[in-house]
């Protein structure tokens, strides 16, 4: 990844431009807009566009990612929580040469896609949708982390943000403008001014509406034409990482089959996933609104890079001039870095089946949507959904009475000592996440089974141990209090 870093560079020139003139184009409908509805105005309007940008920057700069997650639906998992997914991301992570594993996020949807945040490599976060997880195989998911990895890399992330929150500044400019006009005195103060101004005023305001109409079309425009770009770095960034370009030609073929639409997603984020998320099996999008480049080139330039017997950007460079019958997408320096790996062979994908991964996929979302998972000895079970209140349960199979443990006090002697102090002291809350952690006495809990299993912590908070939990220990989400696990 050395050599890509005059890529990088270059590849940031050309996005600062296009930034530039986002912003140009938001302060002269700021002006134009101002000065239509108030003759004199305009100053004022653009120093309201240029405070709006500026705070809309900031807010995206410091939480950018955390808003993007947030309004994607994504949950924060452990590596106890899917051991397959988290071994791939921190794979990658040390092929890119990440100074630490980024953060790792599911999203509770059926459609396939995945797309990373984070304002630096850092504190970068990757997050994959349900069904992705559950339909992929782990050479397919290894090519969607390394081409999300590459996107941290190249903080493609960052100033994808910042163009997008351009583009929500134009929008918002020329919303309140448009609704100016013709919801309020605007239109009135555009018939007073132009019989007072003369045609000069008059062709201001219809030149501020034209503005106001096609401003937001261009901007996104320009945003779409960033993303598009560097779909087609990341995309080589990652057949080079994982020395297999098949897996992410496999990933994308899959992704562009699949008929469901992420529900979350929206157009100012679209252009973060790794693939339109608003797209149709079967229907081809305009180039200049396409949030991607069209996936049935990607995947064709990815196996035509197969067939070479190298990964490499020269390789990938000569593919892409194959099957575009264009220029290359790469710089000369990055074709200068040498002929690259060998491709490599793919990998068994450790015996798990298509029905396996989606039932891995599902229990992991029942978890982070705090299902209760209740084992019976029949072999039985159980799914409790969080809404259900009572403690106990009869098992549908053999009709035992099931109930849902609750953690306890570890050793005789603490569980003692707690009663004694409950008879002489007032009843007291339950810690605060991240105080008196450390003086609580821990909880003691034994394990049923070795599948998902549910159990209460004392604060009442319900606790879930995945299958591959290992540790001998873990922590309550609430109280943050340390629970052993026998």
């Amino acid at each position: 990844m050395v050599n890509m870093w005059e890529q990088i560079r270059s590849n940031r020139r050309r996005t600062v431009v296009l930034v530039v003139l986002i912003a140009l184009l938001l302060f002269v409908l700021g002006f134009v807009a101002a000065e239509a509805l108030q003759p004199g105005a305009g100053f004022i309007g653009l120093a309201v566009a240029m405070a709006i940008w500026i705070v809309m920057s900031l807010v995206a700069y410091f939480k950018g990612d955390n808003i993007l997650l947030a309004v994607s639906g994504a949950r924060e998992i452990q590596h106890s929580d899917h051991p397959r997914l988290f071994n791939v991301v921190e794979e990658m992570a040390i092929a890119a040469g990440l100074p630490k594993v980024p953060r790792v996020y599911i999203i509770d949807d059926m459609a396939l896609n995945a797309f990373a945040t984070g304002r630096k490599p850092e504190n970068a976060a990757v997050a994959v949708t349900a069904g992705l997880l559950g339909k992929l195989n782990r050479d397919e998911l290894q090519g969607v982390i390394a081409h999300e990895m590459s996107h941290v890399i190249n903080r493609d992330v960052l100033l994808m943000t910042m163009v997008g929150v351009l583009l929500g500044a134009i929008v918002m400019v020329a919303e309140v403008f448009l609704r100016g006009m013709w919801l309020g005195s605007g239109s009135r103060r555009y018939s007073s001014s132009r019989r007072q101004g003369g045609g000069a005023q008059g062709v201001m305001a219809i030149l501020a509406i034209v503005l106001a109409l096609l401003a937001p079309l261009l901007a996104q425009i320009i945003y779409f034409a960033i993303s598009r770009r560097r779909e087609y770095l990341a995309d080589a960034n990652a057949a080079v990482l994982t020395r297999y370009p098949e897996g992410l030609a496999s990933a994308l073929s899959a992704i562009a089959h699949d008929g469901h639409e992420l529900a979350k997603a929206n157009k100012a984020t679209a252009p973060m996933y790794i693939a339109n998320p608003f797209h149709k099996p079967g229907k081809m999008a305009l180039s200049l609104v396409a949030t991607h480049p069209p996936i049935d080139q990607r995947i064709k330039i990815l196996r035509s890079m197969a067939g070479m017997g190298a990964a490499s950007y020269q390789q990938y460079d000569e593919a892409f001039r194959k099957v575009g019958g264009s220029g290359g997408v790469m710089p000369a320096s990055a074709l200068a870095a040498g002929e690259g790996q060998a491709i490599r062979a793919p990998r068994p994908d450790e015996a798990r089946d298509a029905r396996q991964r989606m039932r891995e996929a599902g229990d992991l979302l029942r978890k982070v949507n705090r299902f209760v998972f209740l084992p019976c000895a029949c072999g039985m079970r159980i799914k409790l959904p969080p809404d259900f209140k009572k403690d106990t349960m009869k098992c549908p199979r053999c009709h035992r009475e099931l109930t849902v443990p609750v953690a306890e006090l570890a050793g005789v002697e603490a569980a003692a000592g707690a009663m004694a102090r409950q008879a002489t002291a007032p009843p007291t809350p339950p810690p605060v996440p991240g105080r008196n952690v450390v003086a609580a006495a821990p909880l003691r809990v034994k394990r049923q089974g070795s599948g998902w299993t549910s159990f209460k912590c004392t604060c009442g908070n319900t606790v879930t141990l995945s299958p591959s939990q290992s540790d001998k220990h873990t922590r309550c989400s609430r109280c943050g209090r340390r629970i052993e696990i026998g």
